[in-house]
């Protein structure tokens, strides 16, 4: 529930939010004991291989919020409202499909639109450019609106750390996030270093899923070529 994150900065527990956009993945976070499962927009440049996150639709997230949502038994499941879709109607359709609660980058008034519709909001917002008394400005009228939580990108310590006592709310942090705010978020396919880009590099990721599945069809491959039993098939 939402209330049990807010009661965890209350507390001063560290919240840990993934983002997910599978069945699998999402079971295993949530059995890794993850407090919330985000069903990014990111699906679309990460793993679908579009350009910018900016062409997925919002039946594309219905789809993913509900494979993800198949996932998760005890997390809370947020779910981004796509780039052209950031309306109250899009939010109830996400919910429809599983959603706890939408993610948005918009202002007050949408937060509080969405929020009257009966859909809580993880509201979303970027530093590195204005200063922290500008930030905290903003927080405190997304906190005002209604928002339930606070996805603060690129905070950095001064102002991360002004925006999370400013506010009763949660405040986490993906990119640009740290230990200064009260969770942070992480796509989970970077963290066990899922991505192509992981053979090419050395990589300070928690795992390197695609070094392993890359040696995993090898061998299948050289399995299969020389006339084997491939591994974990019978008959």
């Amino acid at each position: 529930m939402i209330s049990d994150l807010q009661k965890m900065k209350q507390e001063g527990r560290k919240i840990v939010g993934v983002v997910a956009w599978d069945t699998q993945i999402a079971q295993i976070a949530d059995r890794a004991g993850v407090d919330l499962v985000s069903v990014g927009d990111s699906v679309g440049k990460n793993l679908w291989g579009h350009a910018t996150e900016n062409e997925v639709t919002l039946e594309e997230m219905q789809i993913v919020c509900r494979a993800v949502r198949r996932g998760v038994k005890r997390a809370l499941v947020s779910a981004d409202l796509p780039a052209h879709e950031q309306n109250a109607a899009s939010a109830l359709r996400l919910k429809e499909y599983g959603a706890d609660m939408v993610k948005l980058l918009g202002s007050a008034d949408l937060v509080r639109s969405v929020v009257r519709a009966g859909v809580p909001v993880f509201a979303e917002f970027h530093g590195g450019k204005d200063d922290t008394a500008t930030l905290v400005d903003l927080a405190k009228r997304l906190e005002e609106a209604g928002a339930s939580l606070l996805d603060f990108r690129h905070s950095g310590p001064v102002a991360g750390e002004a925006v999370a006592r400013a506010v009763r709310i949660p405040v986490l942090g993906g990119l640009g996030g740290g230990p200064w705010l009260d969770g942070r978020m992480r796509m989970a396919h970077a963290a066990i270093g899922y991505g192509f880009s992981n053979l090419e590099k050395s990589s300070d990721q928690y795992a390197n899923v695609a070094q392993i599945t890359f040696d995993a069809l090898s061998a299948y491959a050289e399995d299969v070529r020389a006339a084997k039993q491939i591994k974990g098939q019978r008959g």
